[in-house]
């Protein structure tokens, strides 16, 4: 990999610097193996908290960038991503679709080294409509604040709209602003958002799905308080038309018999998050809303 021609690149703080082209053919869902080579100290790394797949770190790794396995890589095995942020790929497409979200989306609570998160699935689903899809899932990411992340608002443009061949957003965000401290509890300002991010995205000639958030009853945040704001956050996803279609995951991931909890077949335990069925079922629900569109 170059960069304007050269072998090795520094990037300034608080930049991104994009790469030449890499001439590689790759099958359709193929796993990228990207090594990073870092000649000195440099601090603190770009990474991403839940990548949920297995990546290795070598104390000494020169000359070993080119390596296909793990065998030079033995200091230890780490669940994060470093330096890199995303990889366009040229293909054949119709373009792309960004899920903009938090921990739901980024994958907490699937299985490890499995690709189970929903926009995974979601991707295995839309590849014969020959669309694309962006994970810009962050966990612990919010709506309306900045807080382990910049908030939706603040990073649209950077991690959703700015991306290659964007063509339909999917927004699942506002379950960690109704949990989150101090609590957003006026529906309002969410709806405020929701019409700030669909403008935005519309001026761009870009399609949005949202997605209605799903319950939590049983984890140490919920409160009836809270459950209220949900409903009436849903109620407006659902009802006011702003949206260019909806995903219902509430209703598709919901207990039949306790509106305000998970299904236990959903459930990883924590109450919040979903497990692989969990996620397979979003991914249905947003695929059922984008392929209105095929």
């Amino acid at each position: 990999m170059t960069f304007r021609g050269g072998r090795t690149v520094v990037v300034p703080a608080g930049r991104e610097l994009l790469s030449d082209p890499v001439r590689l053919t790759v099958r359709a869902a193929a796993d990228l193996l990207v090594t990073v080579f870092v000649p000195d100290d440099c601090g603190p790394a770009t990474e991403h908290r839940t990548a949920l797949q297995t990546s290795y770190v070598a104390r000494d790794g020169a000359g070993h960038a080119g390596d296909e396995d793990d065998t030079a890589y033995t200091a230890k095995a780490v669940s994060r991503w470093y330096y890199v942020t995303g990889v366009d790929v040229r293909a054949t497409t119709r373009g792309s679709v960004v899920a903009l979200g938090d921990s739901l989306t980024d994958g907490t609570g699937s299985t490890p080294d499995t690709n189970h998160r929903w926009p995974d699935l979601l991707a295995d689903r839309l590849r014969r409509h020959r669309l694309g899809v962006l994970n810009a899932g962050i966990g612990g990411n919010r709506l309306l604040r900045d807080g382990t992340a910049p908030s939706a608002l603040a990073r649209l443009d950077t991690d959703a709209l700015d991306r290659a061949g964007v063509r339909f957003l999917v927004l699942f965000e506002g379950v960690n602003d109704i949990n989150g401290t101090p609590a957003a509890t006026d529906p309002d300002a969410y709806a405020a958002a929701y019409r700030t991010i669909v403008a935005r995205a519309h001026a761009r000639g870009i399609r949005v799905v949202g997605v209605t958030l799903t319950p939590y009853r049983g984890h140490p945040a919920y409160s009836a308080a809270r459950e209220g704001v949900r409903q009436r956050v849903n109620a407006f996803i659902r009802e006011r038309g702003v949206f260019d279609a909806v995903a219902d995951a509430d209703a598709a991931l919901r207990d039949p018999a306790d509106a305000g909890r998970l299904s236990p077949r959903y459930d990883p335990g924590d109450h919040l998050h979903f497990d692989d069925d969990g996620m397979a079922a979003v991914a249905s629900a947003v695929g059922k809303a984008l392929e209105r569109w095929r």
